[in-house]
């Protein structure tokens, strides 16, 4: 049995690990590139350290959005699938 590289615990996230969301972004009926807008939208009038839930039912924004956030040097909380849509849970870090 091998672990995570560099020894490092592995953490699954699940709802009760997801940190307190600062503003949530519902998206829902908007389709590509609507939420991803809205998202890049919160993030630039958002602070360091905020926490954005994006609610979207366009299943092109549950693999766009964590490609973006992770070209732009935020952090992906995780994707979250709620049944009728998902919440994709992001950090700002600059």
């Amino acid at each position: 049995m091998s672990g995570p590289p560099n020894g490092r615990k592995r953490i699954a996230v699940t709802d009760t690990a997801i940190p307190a969301v600062t503003r949530t972004i519902d998206a829902r009926g908007s389709f590509c590139p609507g939420p991803l807008m809205e998202l890049i939208r919160g993030i630039k009038e958002g602070q360091v350290g905020d926490v954005l839930a994006v609610l979207s039912n366009d299943k092109g924004s549950k693999t766009d959005i964590p490609k973006w956030v992770e070209k732009a040097g935020h952090h992906l909380i995780g994707v979250f699938d709620r049944g009728d849509y998902d919440e994709i849970v992001v950090e700002k870090l600059r």
